[in-house]
């Protein structure tokens, strides 16, 4: 049975859930299980913190986990991304009192304060910076007003935060971060169950990405609309009864698609429908 690690709570625990049952698994009703067992998948499903999350998928306790690049990167530990999942994305910068500190070389000798020792060790390291680094557990916009650090590392979302606290980020992001799945570096790459695993969430993924979309259209204009269409491998071509007239069904990214409907009616063609993918394997 594979062992698969899903965040318990925070802005990883929703989305994860979500997918996991768009991808055909069971998933807990209440926040208080722990453990649950899916028998028909052959999956058994932990909820563990998602700074955790890495540790045990290293160990080799568990198979896989869903958790945050940063969190997977802070942990230090001997695990690898095997898929992104295009949701929690975040940025982790810097940031001071506005004037402060000007560029990352400003930084020399001076105290960070930041919940990612981690990340911000490691990346102070590489950029050849001698600074401080002060762990603290949430809430590090408060550590400069106490004058516990000089400048702080976070995420950042909209800034909102920082600027209610009065504070500017500088200098480039340190890096971006996403929730992906990870396993234990070293890992069979080939096992079969994590191999089904990985296809229905990338299933998940484009059925999230892409939308169906049939329409008629004249022969003689053919070309041009699947040229607008042209689908994965091909879109699916067939005559209709009328002469002359043919039926187009093929997949286009949803974000697209309102656009391609305004053009394909520019070029004559008519009873244009898109519908939802639920579900897909390519």
């Amino acid at each position: 049975m594979l062992r698969i690690a899903v965040p318990n709570k925070g802005s990883l625990s929703g989305p994860a859930s979500a997918m996991l049952h768009e991808a055909g698994y069971q998933q807990r009703k209440e926040s208080k299980e722990l453990v649950l067992v899916d028998p028909d998948n052959e999956v058994e499903f932990f909820y563990l913190r998602p700074k955790d999350i890495a540790i045990y998928v290293s160990s080799g306790k568990l198979d896989i986990g869903i958790t945050g690049q940063d969190l997977l990167i802070d942990s230090g530990v001997s695990a690898e991304t095997i898929l992104p999942l295009g949701f929690a994305r975040s940025t982790f910068r810097f940031a001071a009192k506005p004037g402060a500190v000007q560029s990352l070389a400003d930084l020399a000798g001076r105290t960070i304060a930041t919940s990612y020792e981690g990340i911000v060790a490691k990346y102070l390291a590489e950029q050849g910076v001698d600074a401080s680094v002060v762990h603290l557990d949430g809430a590090v916009e408060t550590a400069i007003e106490l004058g516990v650090a000089d400048a702080i590392a976070d995420v950042v979302e909209t800034g909102t935060s920082l600027r209610n606290a009065g504070l500017e980020v500088f200098g480039d992001p340190i890096m971006k971060s996403e929730a992906v799945v990870i396993r234990r570096t070293g890992a069979d790459t080939e096992d079969a169950k994590v191999q089904q695993f990985l296809r229905r969430l990338q299933g998940v993924l484009v059925a999230r990405t892409y939308v169906m979309m049939d329409y008629d259209c004249r022969a003689e204009h053919l070309d041009a609309a699947v040229a607008l269409t042209p689908g994965l491998e091909g879109p699916t071509i067939s005559p209709l009864h009328s002469e002359g007239w043919v039926a187009v069904r093929a997949m286009v990214l949803a974000k697209e698609a309102q656009r391609i409907m305004d053009d394909l009616y520019a070029l004559g063609a008519r009873a244009i429908l898109t519908t939802a993918i639920h579900a897909c394997r390519l």
